[in-house]
């Protein structure tokens, strides 16, 4: 009963977080079935990870760094937990989590890719992939630059294994509303574009984008999965 009185704080986190999310769905007539909450656990402990998920209903969360989602994965009850990773991924990273995630939200790269490939490949298994872009060419991010995007995306046609999902984007820190919203509407316009005319994909691609700052503008642009840290695990 003690755990559960130190942790109650992340009810009212949670369903904060929740209501501002059925709010945006409402606001831009959009299902908010149709927008996924994805805890990112950077910062979390264990703990807190099997609350949000086994009393919070919280199934999907997104990690940051590689040695902090190993450490994670051996200490929660990953029955019906589902881990993303939503850092930057180093190629000599890869063989230590592709059978540990749902997604990989940050493919930027061929050699990237080429890894991705060759350790699905051996096992028989593929991976679901986003492609991330890197939206207004920030030197010191990851992901696509928006001009390369096409043809990154074409490119990735030659490895069977990577399965492409969708797209995920950051807008940069600091940013006004209105900021956010030409930030992600040009991302979205790509993604589009891409899913549609690369990719020859019908329906709307899985769109990542929006975190605890900017989640309703992202709702408004499209988004289909934002990714709150902060404004849920704070105390």
């Amino acid at each position: 009963m003690n755990n559960l009185i130190q942790l109650d704080y992340l009810d009212k986190n949670v369903c904060a977080v929740r209501e501002r999310i059925s709010a945006a769905a409402e606001n831009n007539k959009r299902s908010v079935d149709g927008i996924l909450l994805l805890a990112a656990v950077k910062y979390a402990s264990a703990e807190e990870i099997d609350y949000v998920h086994k009393v919070l209903g919280i199934c999907d969360v997104g990690e940051n760094r590689v040695n902090t989602l190993l450490e994670h994965y051996e200490k929660t009850d990953n029955e019906g937990l589902r881990y993303h990773f939503i850092g930057t991924l180093q190629k000599n990273k890869v063989k230590y989590i592709y059978d540990k995630i749902c997604l990989l939200h940050s493919l930027d790269s061929l050699p990237l890719a080429q890894e991705i490939e060759k350790r699905c490949a051996r096992d028989g298994r593929s991976l679901d992939c986003l492609i991330e872009i890197n939206i207004a060419n920030e030197a010191d991010k990851g992901g696509v630059s928006p001009s390369e995007l096409l043809a990154f995306t074409d490119a990735l046609s030659e490895y069977p294994h990577v399965n492409v999902k969708g797209f995920m984007t950051m807008a940069p820190a600091g940013c006004t509303q209105e900021e956010y919203r030409r930030y992600f509407g040009d991302a979205v316009a790509l993604m589009r574009t891409a899913w549609t005319d690369v990719l020859h994909r019908e329906g709307e691609p899985f769109i990542s984008m929006g975190m605890s700052g900017s989640l309703e503008i992202a709702i408004e642009c499209g988004s289909t999965c934002v990714r709150v840290g902060s404004d849920i695990f704070r105390h």
